[in-house]
């Protein structure tokens, strides 16, 4: 059985900003990664909680982020907000962007932010739930690197390219999903390259196209897209709404950029935002019932929402003020 280590949230945090500040992140950078890796750790998903601090650090040894960017938020042409990341991390200019975002989003029904120039390694759910916050639906994606296999071919074309969507819900968590379009997230077979566990069938190929169940060859040969060519199509999608049509790089440029070196893609992410208040007016409270009709449809059957167990696990966590992890992986992230 694996040694596990329970800290507090304020630890988890701690942990997370002290770390960061020490590799050379600038406090503000290191905040907002560290609040967006706690809220991970707190909801129980392990791949992208406290476990992103290695790759970060992975990242910052190559010098392939900017430290001390400052990003530099642009009000563009009607419902247009442009965020250059500056080579810098992506949380900050997500904060910088949103509030700007969110009042073209009230002022105009929809709007959207393209973030350029950054370096992301966090999940989306965070992200449209800081809108679902403001009353907002919301829809973000990026792209990353080349580490998907197009349906019906062995090599790397695409990220793993999340899709992540939020609605807002009076009184409760808003409905959100966060999925990759690959099989699973690269972070999955991470982790399972870590415990020295078989990854399931159908997530990846090796480097000559043959299915494998080995983490490690996973990693070294490609991945695939979920349902096969309807989640190749998605991927391509997400490419080129988080690529080209912002003036960002796809995925395989992402990872030529690499050039070798391990780091965290660097491309642009695009968040879009709507109103629903501007969409229904006086008719929104009858309209978002019926949204909420469908939900109690979903779950009247025992079926789950998207995102009800991490919910339930950050009930759990504030309930407790602790979060469980790897003692390993805590004395990885102590050893830095």
């Amino acid at each position: 059985m694996t040694a596990t280590i329970t800290i507090t949230l304020d630890e988890a945090y701690n942990l997370a900003e002290q770390t960061f500040i020490k590799l050379g992140l600038s406090q503000e950078h290191a905040q907002a990664n560290a609040r967006l890796l706690q809220s991970c750790q707190r909801d129980e998903c392990d791949s992208h909680g406290l476990y992103r601090v290695l790759s970060c650090a992975q990242t910052i040894k190559t010098g392939a982020v900017v430290l001390d960017a400052e990003p530099e938020v642009e009000d563009r042409a009607g419902g247009i907000v442009a965020v250059d990341a500056k080579g810098g991390y992506s949380l900050l200019a997500l904060e910088k962007g949103l509030p700007m975002l969110v009042e073209k989003t009230r002022k105009l029904g929809i709007a959207a932010m393209a973030i350029n120039n950054c370096v992301h390694f966090s999940a989306l759910w965070p992200e449209v739930e800081m809108l679902a916050e403001h009353g907002l639906v919301s829809l973000t994606m990026v792209p990353s690197h080349s580490w998907v296999a197009p349906a019906g071919g062995k090599t790397g074309v695409f990220g793993t390219n999340p899709i992540a969507f939020g609605w807002p819900r009076a009184g409760k968590y808003p409905f959100v999903f966060d999925f990759a379009t690959s099989a699973a997230a690269r972070g999955e077979i991470e982790l399972h390259r870590r415990a020295g566990k078989p990854i399931p069938e159908g997530w990846a190929v090796d480097k000559d196209g043959a299915p494998t169940t080995d983490a490690q060859t996973a990693l070294e040969g490609a991945m695939l897209t979920f349902g096969g060519y309807k989640g190749s199509a998605l991927s391509a999608m997400v490419e080129l709404l988080a690529g080209p049509l912002i003036g960002d790089m796809l995925s395989l440029e992402s990872q030529e950029w690499d050039n070798g070196r391990g780091a965290t893609p660097k491309h642009g992410e695009i968040v879009i935002a709507f109103n629903p208040e501007s969409f229904l007016g006086a008719a929104m409270a009858e309209h978002m019932e019926r949204a909420e009709k469908m939900f109690s449809a979903i779950t009247g059957q025992g079926a789950r929402l998207p995102s009800q167990r991490r919910y339930e696990a950050r009930e759990r966590s504030l309930a407790n003020g602790t979060v469980t992890i790897p003692q390993k992986l805590y004395d990885d992230i102590r050893a830095l």
